[in-house]
Parts: structure tokens; C-alpha cells; sequence
């Protein structure tokens, strides 16, 4: 059996990488950072102390700014959370669109949003949609999946490892903390908490 002390142990991380979890608290800062500075510019004299003084100049900066925001908060959920390889692209092809929605808008305004023969703004408007709903969409199963996972029923499934195979145990959340806190307080009880799982498991499988 693997030492359970060590499965514990990371059981927080539920095996991600947690360099990957620190990059995702990044984007998360920084998304809302960005989006709060994008209103201020357009609300406030930000603009005016960030060397832009004209007021189209300064609604491009705020559009470009709230438009990068979304795609990074995005990111940050599908990092913090467990996803899947299927969830993880799923945001990265619709922050994709996302970026098409900002790169036509940098183009466009202001002279071509909607004035002029050839405007961008529906096009504009309907990159950055279908970007965002696809990424949104990946968002919400990964927060679906993350909650089902953690709380099947009520309970919390162990997996206990051997060589020859592995063992599913259920147990409450309650106990999930009493046997996470006797396995770290490591005070000689890990070896009972292992008998007690071992045993469970067994009578879960007749």
C-alpha cells in the first residue's frame, strides 16, 4: 500500500501541481485588477495619470482592458480547480475568441465601431460572445465536476491503493477531517487509520 501519510498529505492539491495553482491565483488577481482599472479609467481621472487624456483614447484603453480580464478569470478557475484536458482546452479555445473579440476591437475604434462603411462592432461583439459562452461552458462543468467529485451524495471517496489494485471507500466529510487530522498529526495513529479503512473497504464490498 502507498503510505497514506503521503496521500493525505497532498490531498489539499488533489494532485495538482501547485505552481499550477499559484499561476491561477495570479490570473484571478490580475483579471480583477484589470477589470476594476478599466472602469476607473472611464469614471475617474486614472486616464488623466496614465498619460491619456483623450476620451476616446481612454474608452479603447478600458474596452482593452475589461476585454482581457474575463479570458484571465477564465483561466484562473479552470487552474485553481481540478479540470479535465477536455475542460482546460474547451477555455483556451473560447479565451481564444475572446482575443479575436479584442484584437477586431483595437482595430475598429473608434473610427470603425459604427460609423463609416465598414463597421466592426457586430463582428467584434459576436467573437467576443461565442468566445466567452464556450468558455463559461467548460468553466461551469469544471465547477460541476470539482463539486460532484468532493461531494458525492454527502461523502467523500477514498481511494486506497495496493499492488495488487485499489479500494473505494466512502466516508462523511466529517470523517474525512478525523482521519486527515490523525494521519498529519502523525501520532502513531496512521497505521489504525489504515486497519479502520481496510476494514470498511472490505465491508463495502460484501
Amino acid at each position: 500500500m502507498e503510505n497514506l501519510g503521503d496521500a493525505y498529505g497532498g490531498r489539499r492539491w488533489n494532485g495538482r501541481d501547485p505552481r499550477r495553482i499559484g499561476a491561477g491565483i495570479v490570473l484571478g488577481v490580475a483579471g480583477v485588477l484589470a477589470l476594476v482599472t478599466a472602469i476607473l479609467v472611464v469614471t475617474t481621472s486614472l486616464s488623466a495619470m496614465l498619460g491619456v487624456d483623450d476620451l476616446r483614447a481612454a474608452e479603447k484603453l478600458a474596452g482593452v482592458l475589461g476585454g482581457l480580464a474575463i479570458p484571465a478569470l477564465f483561466l484562473s478557475v479552470v487552474a485553481v480547480l481540478p479540470s479535465s484536458r477536455r475542460q482546460q482546452l474547451g477555455v483556451v479555445l473560447g479565451n481564444a475568441g475572446c482575443l479575436v473579440g479584442v484584437g477586431l476591437f483595437v482595430r475598429a475604434y473608434p473610427a470603425r465601431w459604427t460609423n463609416g462603411a465598414e463597421t466592426l462592432a457586430f463582428e467584434t461583439s459576436m467573437a467576443y460572445f461565442l468566445g466567452s459562452c464556450i468558455a463559461l461552458w467548460f468553466v461551469l462543468t469544471a465547477m460541476a465536476s470539482f463539486r460532484l467529485r468532493n461531494t458525492p451524495g454527502g461523502t467523500v471517496r477514498l481511494e486506497l491503493k495496493h499492488e495488487g489494485g485499489t479500494e473505494t471507500v466512502q466516508v462523511s466529510p466529517e470523517e474525512y477531517k478525523r482521519y486527515a487530522r490523525a494521519v498529519r498529526g502523525d501520532g502513531g495513529e496512521t497505521e489504525e487509520v489504515i486497519r479502520e479503512l481496510q476494514s470498511r473497504a472490505g465491508n463495502d464490498e460484501r
